[in-house]
């Protein structure tokens, strides 16, 4: 039996889960947040019982004692880590540049890399270092293993991931398009593949990845040939609080016009733009609900949010040479039906055909809701990124003998 404890950990926070892998089973799964704070918390589900326990008046100073708060509650409310002692520890880095095309077992080496690669990703590879050092205290002999999400897509051609800039400045600075939910995507074309029956590598897939943050990624016999995030996160759709694509100048001139500092513009991008920027909420069902109530601008933000979406699509169809699979997947992509039937509307000439029955139905398993006779099939498979960095995270350890 191989069993997996899987750590996504931020500045303040980190989630886990303990996966059993030989039977893909979620053992428990938690949350520690506010870490540092005055006052931390922690949330902790035994999926055996299904008893649940919380703190939200926690003393959490540091990411050492968050992991002492999970050890805890696998000793109060189980199940028992003597029992389903994990055999590895499987850790999200956000960027692992061009030096990372796998997940890769840490060593003091590859920590200074990720620690390097926090240029890239200065809010999240430090982050996702202080998980895995304290992981490492407290699970000294269990290997740790290190699955980036921008690993997925270093199979994309140079075309694709080149900028038009001088070219002494990418190759001195690493800038490129490096794409994220690469974890995800991968799973997802995955399970399309196995869903439909069909070799992986003779499925043209695109993957729409949408919830707070939204990516797309084109697929092609399981390797990532294009995706719309590029050196950042920010890049591509419109997303909660990101504004997606925009023209380059647009920065030049409200600094020179609005006086916005580079810092100011930063925040502007990431912290107030996207849903969030176009109608005072970052939420999709709060906008989608203020639309359905007649908010002409609630109305609008969706209509710019489908439009940038199937801008990609179209785009990705012509990379792909052919389309088999459009598959929605995250948050909104799992469970806004009516989005899902917007983003699609009108491309019957491309071979797509929803089945609104299909479409409507909720359910939290993989499902197809195109009709039988749609040349592209459409898919809604749940992501499981988790059990995505279980699966690498053992399988890494198994290769280095660790």
């Amino acid at each position: 039996m191989t069993t997996a404890l899987v750590v996504n950990s931020g500045s303040s926070s980190f989630k886990y889960q303990l996966i059993e892998l030989d039977g893909e089973q979620t053992l428990a799964s938690g949350l520690v947040e506010r870490i540092g704070e005055q006052s931390g918390a922690w949330r902790h589900r035994n999926h055996l019982t299904g008893e649940a326990t919380s703190n939200d008046a926690a003393e959490v100073p540091d990411h050492d004692a968050g992991f002492q708060a999970m050890l805890d509650a696998f000793d109060n409310t189980g199940p028992s880590l003597e029992d389903h002692a994990p055999d590895v520890v499987g850790h999200r880095v956000v960027h692992g540049g061009t030096t990372f095309d796998r997940a890769t077992v840490v060593t003091p080496e590859v920590e200074a890399q990720i620690d390097a690669l926090a240029t890239l990703a200065p809010l999240h590879n430090p982050a996702n270092l202080q998980g895995i050092r304290a992981a490492s205290r407290k699970f000294p002999d269990v290997p740790q293993v290190a699955v980036f999400d921008t690993a997925f897509h270093q199979t994309m051609p140079p075309w694709a991931y080149t900028y038009a800039i001088p070219r002494d400045l990418s190759e001195r600075h690493g800038i490129r398009r490096y794409g994220m939910h690469g974890t995800s995507h991968k799973y997802v074309s995955e399970r399309t593949a196995a869903f439909l029956g069909r070799p992986l590598e003779d499925v043209k897939t695109i993957v729409l990845h949408l919830g707070n943050g939204a990516s797309a990624c084109a697929v092609d016999g399981g390797r990532s040939i294009d995706t719309s995030m590029g050196l950042t996160p920010l890049e591509g759709l419109v997303m909660g609080t990101r504004s997606g694509d925009l023209d380059p100048a647009i920065l030049i001139h409200l600094h020179r016009v609005a006086g916005l500092s580079f810092d100011e513009l930063d925040t502007m991008l990431n912290k107030e733009s996207g849903l969030l920027g176009l109608t005072g909420n970052g939420d999709m069902r709060d906008v989608q609900d203020a639309a359905l109530a007649g908010d002409d601008d609630a109305e609008a933000a969706l209509a710019v949010y489908r439009h940038r979406i199937r801008r990609y699509v179209g785009a990705y169809t012509a990379q792909l040479g052919g389309l088999d699979a459009i598959v929605f997947t995250a948050g909104v992509g799992e469970n806004n039906a009516l989005l899902r039937r917007r983003v699609l509307a009108g491309l019957e000439h491309l071979g797509i055909e929803i089945d609104d029955d299909r479409n409507e139905l909720h359910s939290s398993e993989a499902r197809r809701i195109s009709t039988d006779t749609s040349r592209v099939a459409v898919l809604v498979i749940p992501t499981n990124e988790e059990l995505e960095i279980a699966r690498q995270s053992a399988e890494a350890a198994l290769a280095t003998g660790s």
